[in-house]
This record gives C-alpha cells, sequence and structure tokens, in this order.
C-alpha cells in the first residue's frame, strides 16, 4: 500500500480510502465525459490479446508445438468446442467472436488482481503525495457499468442484425408481432399483436442489461471486497502475515469469478446470436 493511502485511510477513515478508489479518470472531450482509465486499459489489454496472437501465430510450427502455442490451441479448441455445441450455423465468424470476447474479458477482470494501490505509489514517487491523493485510476474496465454495457450493446447489435439477415426485414417485424403467441384468424391475430409485441421487446432488452449488469455487478463487488481488505490494512495496521494471507485468499477466490464471468459473457453471447437464426 502506498503511503498516501495508508494516510488517506488513517485520516479520512475506510469510508474515504474506498470512496477514493471508487473514483475514475475523467476527462471532458468535446463536451462528453470519458472515463479514461477504462478506455486506457481496455485498449491496452485488447491490444495485448491480439500482438500475443500474432507473435504465437508467426512463430507456429507443425511439429512439436512450444508450451505457447499448445496454451494457445488449447484455449481455441476450448472456444470452438464451447461454439460448437450452442451454435449449429456457420462459425467462421462467431468462433472468433466468441475467442476475442472470453479472452478479452478475462484479461480485463484480471487487472483486478494487480495491487490496489499500484498506480497511485507510482505517482506517489515521481509526483509526491499531494499529487498522488489527487489521482485516480481504476484498474478494471470490467468494474465499470460503462465498459460493460457497451459491450453489451454490441452483442445487441448483432442480435438484431443476424435476426433481420437470417429472416428479412419483414420476417422479423411480422415475428414481433405474432410470436410467441399465435392464433388463428385476423381477430385473433390483432387481439395478440400487442402482448406479443410488448413480450418480444421486453426479451430484447433483458438481453444486453443482464450481459452488462451480471458482469458489471461480479466484478464492481469483487473490486470492493480488494479495497476493503486495503484500507481495512491501513485503517487497522493490520500485520503483514494476516494481510497477506486475507489477500491471497480473496484473491484466489476471485480467480475463479474473474475466469468464470469471461466464460458466462461468452457463452451467453453465442447462445443469443444462436436464437437469432431461429424462428418462433
Amino acid at each position: 500500500m502506498s503511503n498516501e493511502a495508508a494516510t488517506e485511510a488513517g485520516g479520512g477513515g475506510l469510508t474515504a480510502y474506498i470512496q477514493h478508489h471508487l473514483q475514475h479518470n475523467v476527462q471532458q472531450i468535446a463536451g462528453y465525459s470519458f472515463n479514461i482509465d477504462s478506455l486506457i486499459v481496455g485498449l491496452v489489454t485488447g491490444l495485448g490479446i491480439l500482438l500475443w496472437f500474432w507473435s504465437v501465430a508467426r512463430k507456429a510450427s507443425s511439429g512439436v508445438p512450444s508450451k505457447t502455442q499448445a496454451f494457445v490451441e488449447l484455449a481455441i479448441e476450448f472456444v470452438d468446442g464451447q461454439v460448437k455445441d450452442s451454435f449449429h450455423g456457420d462459425r467462421r465468424f462467431i468462433a472468433p467472436l466468441a475467442l476475442t470476447i472470453f479472452l478479452w474479458v478475462f484479461v480485463m477482470n484480471a487487472m483486478d488482481l494487480l495491487p490496489l494501490d499500484l498506480f497511485g505509489g507510482i505517482v506517489n514517487l515521481v509526483a509526491g503525495p499531494e499529487a498522488a491523493s489527487h489521482f485516480y485510476f481504476r484498474a478494471v474496465p470490467t468494474a465499470d457499468i460503462n465498459t460493460t454495457f457497451a459491450m453489451a450493446l454490441v452483442v445487441f447489435g448483432l442480435i438484431i442484425y443476424y435476426s433481420i439477415k437470417v429472416k428479412g426485414g419483414f420476417g422479423f417485424v411480422a415475428e414481433l408481432f405474432t410470436a410467441p403467441f399465435h392464433a388463428h384468424g385476423v381477430l385473433g391475430k390483432v387481439l395478440l399483436a400487442v402482448p406479443n409485441f410488448f413480450l418480444n421487446v421486453v426479451e430484447y432488452l433483458a438481453k444486453p442489461v443482464s450481459l452488462g449488469m451480471r458482469l458489471f455487478g461480479n466484478m464492481y463487488a469483487g473490486e470492493l471486497v480488494f479495497m476493503l481488505i486495503a484500507g481495512l490494512m491501513a485503517a487497522t495496521t493490520l500485520s503483514f502475515i494476516p494481510a497477506v494471507l486475507l489477500n491471497a485468499g480473496w484473491a484466489i477466490f476471485h480467480i475463479l469469478i474473474i475466469g468464470l464471468q469471461a466464460f458466462i459473457f461468452m457463452v451467453l453471447t453465442v447462445v443469443y446470436i444462436s436464437m437469432a437464426h431461429e424462428k418462433h
């Protein structure tokens, strides 16, 4: 823990410490507010994954693979198997999409394992405690609801795109008013048009909301626990060994959440796109 964090937790209390670390680095650009920390970490992790895969692909061999190549091939086979179980159409786009989502979300989630005061400590060493006390940087993009909802909206756009592509524009609109309840005769179809439309709109809107909120809620809660542990360490001068054991215990458990949430986001994306290919 950095010196300014300890001072803040000890002087301002645990609540002040947590409130400080819940602040995003917000910048105004063209009249709009942007969480720069989420954008930077999201971009760096995404480009890092692309560069890593590119370097592995360049060095790939048909003989005995290296450990890195074997790991990448294992990840690709795992994701492709999951896509094959959920999606029965052409997987040439869906499988790479699922792989990208899984690895990108996993790495962004894994930023939660970095020391909480890492960036604040660097600023403290370079610019001093005064600058560090006004420095805000949250390193977990998926604990930012703007990030998770942005990804969920992209998935929602793909759902609408494939729904129209598979069923046609007229077929997609007609399905909104004629399913899930079917009726014979013009009067029955007219009477069921409104409830059908309402249920379909709720179903479509629930998909991005559930995707975004599930990932955000789990990662936000995990990040909050790390803040609570770090704040207690500073505020109560917890001895080194108990503090390390407490942090290590939560970090080990949190690794399961990190991987599970990435897997769930990937699987739900594939399932939702698969549902867009089906007709009622």
